[in-house]
C-alpha cells in the first residue's frame, strides 16, 4: 500500500529512455530545410522580392545587405547583370524539387522491376541483367549528357530522362540482393507449393518486403540527384538559361570569385544545405525502417 501511495504522489515519471532517444533523434534541422524548400518552391512567385529573370544593370554585382555597399532591398545581393540573388534561389528551387521528386522514384521503379526480376527468376535473365546494369555503371554520364545535348538540344525533360537513365543502377542492385534473401524465406516457398505464378509472388509477396528499403535508398539518392543536376547545370549542359538554377547560378558567377563572391556562393550553399538534409532524412529513415539498426 505504501508502495502505490508514493507512486500516486509522485509528481512525475522519467519518460522511457529509449522514448527520449527517439526524440532527440529526430532530424528537425533536416526537416525545417526539407520544408523551407517545398515552401519555396509552392510560393515562389509570393515570397520571391523581385522577379528572378529581370534585372537592372545599374545595380549589376551589389553586394549583400550587410556590407558596406549593400542594399535592403536585394538581401543576397545581384548578379552580373543586376538580377536579385535571393529571387533566383527561390525559383532554383523549384527545379530541385521536381528534379528530386522524379528522378528517383523513376529509377526506383525501373531499377525495382529489373533486380527483382533477376533475383527472382535467376540463370541467364540474372547474368544478362546484372552485366547490363555493370554496363550501365561503366558509361561516362558526363560524356553522354554533352552528347545529348549537342543533338537534342538542352531543357528541363532531357535533363530528367538523362538522369533518370542512368540513376537505377543502384535500385537494381539493392533489390536484387534483397529477392534473393526473400526468395528462401517460408512464406514465399509456400506461397510456391501452393502453386502461385512468378509474377504473384513478386508482386504480392515479394514487393512488400522491399518496400522499405526501396524508400530509403529514394532519400538516400535525391542528395545526389540533385548535385547531379547542378553539376549538368554548371557546364552548360542542364537547364538553358535564363531560367534559373543552382548549378548554373555557381557557374555565372565563377568569373567573378575575386569581385562578387556572393553570385556563386549563397547558390552553392543551397545545394550543399539541401543535399546534406536529404542524406540526414535518408540516414534516419534508413534507421526507422530497419530493425537492425535501430538503437534504444
Amino acid at each position: 500500500m505504501a508502495t502505490a501511495s508514493a507512486r500516486r504522489t509522485q509528481p512525475f515519471q522519467i519518460p522511457h529512455r529509449g522514448f527520449v532517444h527517439s526524440l532527440l533523434a529526430l532530424p528537425i534541422v533536416p526537416a525545417l530545410i526539407l520544408g523551407s524548400l517545398v515552401i519555396a518552391a509552392a510560393l515562389a512567385p509570393v515570397l520571391a522580392p523581385h522577379h528572378p529573370l529581370e534585372g537592372d544593370t545599374s545595380e549589376r554585382n551589389t553586394p549583400p545587405a550587410w556590407a558596406a555597399d549593400g542594399t535592403a532591398s536585394h538581401l543576397l545581393g545581384t548578379d552580373h547583370i543586376g538580377r536579385d540573388i535571393l529571387s533566383r534561389i527561390i525559383y532554383g528551387a523549384r527545379v530541385s524539387l521536381l528534379v528530386a521528386l522524379t528522378v528517383p522514384i523513376a529509377g526506383a521503379v525501373i531499377g525495382t522491376a529489373l533486380g527483382a526480376s533477376a533475383g527472382l527468376f535467376g540463370g541467364l535473365l540474372d547474368e544478362l541483367l546484372m552485366r547490363f546494369t555493370d554496363f550501365m555503371y561503366g558509361i561516362p554520364f558526363i560524356m553522354v549528357a554533352m552528347l545529348v545535348t549537342v543533338v537534342f538540344g538542352s531543357s528541363l525533360l532531357i535533363v530528367i530522362l538523362l538522369l533518370a537513365v542512368f540513376g537505377w543502377p543502384p535500385f537494381a542492385r539493392q533489390a536484387r540482393a534483397e529477392t534473393l534473401v526473400l526468395r528462401n524465406m517460408d512464406y514465399v516457398q509456400s506461397a510456391r507449393i501452393a502453386g502461385a505464378s512468378n509474377a504473384r509472388i513478386l508482386t504480392r509477396h515479394m514487393t512488400p518486403g522491399l518496400t522499405n528499403t526501396i524508400i530509403v535508398l529514394i532519400t538516400l539518392r535525391v542528395g545526389s540527384v540533385i548535385l547531379a543536376e547542378s553539376v549538368l547545370s554548371f557546364l552548360g549542359v542542364g537547364i538553358p538559361a535564363p531560367h534559373p538554377t543552382w548549378g548554373s547560378m555557381v557557374a555565372d558567377g565563377r568569373v567573378y570569385l575575386t569581385s562578387a563572391w556572393w553570385i556563386s556562393f549563397f547558390p552553392g550553399v543551397a545545394i550543399f544545405l539541401t543535399v546534406m538534409a536529404f542524406n540526414f532524412a535518408g540516414d534516419w529513415l534508413r534507421d526507422c525502417l530497419d530493425p537492425r539498426l535501430r538503437q534504444l
